[in-house]
């Protein structure tokens, strides 16, 4: 009865953003699947295109408490983790939390600040916990990074560095929707915006539950090979100079589950790590620049290794 519960759940979020996010059914079930399996997700597309109102739209749809920072090149680390200040009344220092002390943390354009800044989050996005002044303060049980990055804008940027995109579980884009749907988003925002009416529909014990529920999901000895196998792949593959880590397995073998738990499986089969495959593992390869000139890509790498390893049957 819990699984069907936390089924449930997973329904009722989606179609709730489904409401807002029109003609992204694709992305929504990666959101889901990265929240579901306890990771974090890097949104990388062109203005416009929806990133922050996904991330809204999750924290209203779960109740949670949200926070925005826009990434900038004089932000300071102590502005999103929070700083120690003197109480003359106390005589002692008091520690302000940051907006990082929250359920839903959206960091637009997070690749505009400087990698001081950027790497403030490697502490709360891989232990959830965050070290000021010689002391460790625990985050939020639910804590959940969706970051945004525009993919065609350089000046004033400072690309990501490994150790950080080595921390998302999932990256993926929301592209474009057709002219249909997108006349379909004119007529509902032509004298408000839709997400002004979103009321939850899940509650942050529900989330948790969820993940739970979806750790359980089975994997088999093979499906548990054959994402081994993906990965390593990535570290053999002519173009790429750094593979992918087993911190990349570990990601897609939780998306894999999450999706397959969406899907009302118990076990998880290979169309399911084949689903996810690029989206948890092409953000963490590091391809030589002569490849990258000649046109390869890291997705296109990954979905080369999928379509030609053989799935367990």
């Amino acid at each position: 009865m819990a699984n069907e519960d936390a089924r449930e759940t997973c329904r009722k979020i989606r179609e709730n953003i489904e409401t807002v996010m029109r003609g992204q059914s694709a992305a929504i079930r990666k959101l889901l699947a990265a929240l579901a399996g306890g990771g974090h997700v890097l949104l990388e597309d062109f203005p416009g295109t929806g990133k922050t109102t996904l991330a809204k739209a999750l924290a209203k749809s779960l109740g949670a408490k949200f926070s925005r920072v826009q990434f900038t090149p004089d932000l300071l680390p102590s502005d999103i983790l929070g700083v120690s200040i003197f109480d003359q009344k106390d005589r002692s220092f008091r520690f302000h939390e940051g907006p990082v002390f929250t359920n839903i943390l959206l960091a637009d354009e997070i690749n505009r600040a400087s990698p001081r800044t950027q790497s403030a989050l490697l502490e709360a996005m891989g232990e959830a916990q965050v070290s000021v002044d010689g002391s460790t303060y625990r985050l939020a049980e639910l804590f959940f990074v969706i970051a945004t990055q525009n993919p065609i804008e350089f000046h004033g940027t400072y690309p990501l560095p490994e150790a950080q995109m080595d921390r998302f579980m999932l990256q993926f884009s929301l592209g474009y929707v057709s002219p249909e749907v997108e006349v379909e988003i004119l007529s509902e925002q032509q004298t408000a915006h839709p997400i002004d009416a979103l009321a939850p529909r899940a509650s942050l014990e529900d989330v948790l539950a969820l993940r739970r529920a979806a750790a359980k999901v089975r994997l088999s000895a093979e499906i548990k090979r054959y994402i081994i196998d993906i990965v390593g792949e990535t570290r053999r593959a002519s173009g790429v100079k750094l593979g992918a880590s087993p911190r990349a397995s570990l990601a897609l073998m939780k998306a894999a589950q999450a999706a397959a738990f969406i899907d009302g499986r118990d076990f998880v089969a290979p169309e399911h790590v084949q689903e996810m495959a690029v989206a948890a593992v092409a953000h963490r390869l590091m391809l030589d620049p002569q490849a990258r000139f000649s046109g390869l890509t890291a997705a296109g790498v990954v979905d080369r290794i999928v379509k030609s390893l053989p799935a367990p049957a």
